[in-house]
């Protein structure tokens, strides 16, 4: 078996740590230089030939790079590893940029998802491993390399268990828009499951024209009871105000937030903690601030070191994307 390599950017040393923690490993060397116009280089200093390496990074903007900073710095890094002779790289990228754009909507669309594919391939990446991507089916059409798509649902189950445990009233697993049905579908059978009792499901109408929302007629009943609102993603904050809203209208005794990625933009989490929500929960897929008493923040580490490590060892890591 050849050895296992860990890298990641600066950027993203501290969550790629937790991962190293949870796989018992340490991260491997590199260096990352800037120079004064701008440019930079990255290289790895532990010798990678033959080795299986999975370089830990999610690409979002930052204070100090933005989304398209790190892109390259990540592509210039996979190509310098699979130059040094690495056997094989693997990408493994907690949050993925550009995958909201899946599809044409309006005329001469760009479909970015595929170009960013394009990208990953031409560098040689072998294989590409996600946490819950927008659109699943694009996610794993777009790349012709192995993709590993890590669902948070496991960890979001364990959270919401913890929370509802001496619930006695009625649940509700809800989406907030008619586009994450199927997902929210998926985590109210789980949770069924596991708390052995029947769990109600809801969606809000929603409409999006460039970034304005419209829309919010609740479908489903939800009064007295518990609801779950399950999303991949709050970015501006504007879906979940219209579905907390909307079943802050129809009665629910409770309301929590769930959603594996948090951005969080401008002053989405200050809005979003003046809402009748007891608890707003996101995976550290993306690093999170202190701005909320409401915000609880699950790791989603372990997964992703187990992920590694199935990958590693030949599986089976595809039972992870179940």
């Amino acid at each position: 078996m050849p050895p296992l390599k860990l890298f990641s950017l600066d950027s993203g040393a501290d969550f790629a740590r937790k991962v190293a923690d949870a796989l018992g490993e340490l991260l491997a060397e590199h260096e990352e230089r800037d120079f004064v116009d701008g440019e930079h280089k990255l290289r790895p200093l532990d010798d990678v030939e033959g080795a299986d390496v999975y370089l830990v990074q999610s690409l979002y903007s930052d204070g100090e790079h933005s989304v398209n900073d790190k892109l390259v710095r990540l592509l210039f890094f996979i190509g310098a590893l699979k130059d040094a002779g690495a056997a094989r790289v693997s990408a493994v990228i907690p949050y993925l940029c550009y995958a909201r754009k899946d599809r044409r909507t309006k005329l001469r669309d760009p479909l970015s998802i595929q170009y960013l594919a394009g990208l990953f391939e031409y560098t040689g990446t072998d294989c590409v491993a996600t946490l819950d991507a927008h659109n699943l089916a694009a996610f794993e059409n777009a790349f012709r390399c192995r993709t590993l798509h890590l669902p948070a649902q496991p960890l979001f189950v364990d959270f919401a268990e913890a929370q509802l445990r001496d619930d006695d009233g009625p649940l509700v697993v809800a989406s907030p828009d008619v586009g994450g049905v199927k997902r929210a579908e998926a985590f109210r059978q789980a949770l069924g499951e596991r708390l052995e009792r029947e769990i109600g499901s809801a969606f809000v109408e929603k409409y999006r024209s460039a970034d304005q929302l419209s829309g919010g007629t609740l479908v489903g009943e939800v009064r007295d009871a518990s609801v779950l609102i399950v999303d991949d993603l709050i970015s501006g904050g504007g879906t979940i105000r219209r579905a907390a809203d909307a079943m802050h209208k129809g009665g629910a005794r409770r309301i929590f937030a769930l959603a594996s990625h948090g951005q969080f933009c401008g002053d989405a989490l200050e809005k979003l903690g003046r809402l009748p929500l007891e608890a707003i929960a996101v995976t550290d897929s993306l690093p999170q601030a202190d701005g909320s008493d409401k915000l609880q923040v699950v790791s989603c580490a372990p997964l992703l070191a187990e992920a590694i490590r199935r990958l590693h060892e030949g599986g089976p890591a595809v039972e992870l994307s179940l």
